[in-house]
């Protein structure tokens, strides 16, 4: 008889030994099913953002255009694109800047030779959003070579240029601004890379202010296109 309950106590310990090896690879088999869906997940998300990311900074909406540089020219010249983004230009170039009235289109294309980015918008744009541009512009890090002015009878309510290259914008908080900004300011097609985007000779005025400087003739010397300061000569 005790050699019967004993075998029962010990066929009972197995079972129970047996149920608790089931419950912990159960529990194990859940933990990582939980691990792994939630590996999956993360991956999706970052992929998605990633996909969603380079669709929003995507510049395959950007015209192009190739143009012959140092071509300088007195008075009014008359552009293909609005606003001008290459071409024949005066021979004093714009002052890198924010400007609240238009400036003359052949100074900001003398700028866009030496680097620039310009970015243009509709003089009816709400003030909340010209806010959020010369936000965009004075936080891009570059703002040596960053015009900014109103431009009359935009195709479209926004557009930035460079030289040789543009795009057509309608909200100021587009991700596509900053990812044009970055890729073409002083860019690879500059012209002029370097090049001072202000200094004694550049223009500091807006259209309504002065109208087009002449060449200069005879003993007049012309502007000197000089490279900007490094930081470090900047310093001394």
């Amino acid at each position: 008889m005790a050699k019967e309950k004993a075998q029962a106590r010990r066929e009972h310990l197995q079972k129970m030994r047996a149920e608790q090896k089931r419950k912990e690879r159960r529990a194990a088999l859940l933990m990582w099913g939980a691990g792994g869906l939630i590996v999956v997940l993360l991956v999706g998300v970052v992929g998605f953002y990633l996909v969603r990311q380079a669709e929003q900074t995507n510049l395959d909406a950007v015209v192009s255009v190739k143009y012959d540089a140092g071509q300088h020219v007195p008075g009014a010249v008359s552009y293909k694109e609005t606003p001008p983004m290459g071409g024949e230009h005066n021979n004093y170039w714009q002052q890198c800047d924010i400007y609240d009235q238009p400036i003359h289109n052949e100074h900001a294309v003398h700028s866009l030779e030496h680097g620039a980015t310009w970015i243009t918008y509709r003089p009816d744009l709400p003030k909340a959003q010209v806010d959020q541009l010369k936000e965009v512009a004075t936080s891009t890090g570059q703002q040596d070579y960053m015009l900014m002015s109103p431009f009359p009878n935009l195709p479209s309510p926004i557009v930035v240029s460079s030289w040789g290259h543009q795009l057509r914008l309608t909200d100021p908080q587009d991700p596509k601004l900053e990812a044009f900004i970055k890729r073409y300011q002083n860019g690879p097609d500059t012209p002029e890379p370097g090049a001072t985007c202000g200094g004694p000779d550049a223009i500091t005025t807006t259209a309504d202010q002065a109208p087009l400087p002449p060449e200069p003739t005879g003993n007049q010397q012309a502007p000197m296109e000089t490279l900007a300061p490094t930081p470090s000569e900047s310093q001394q």
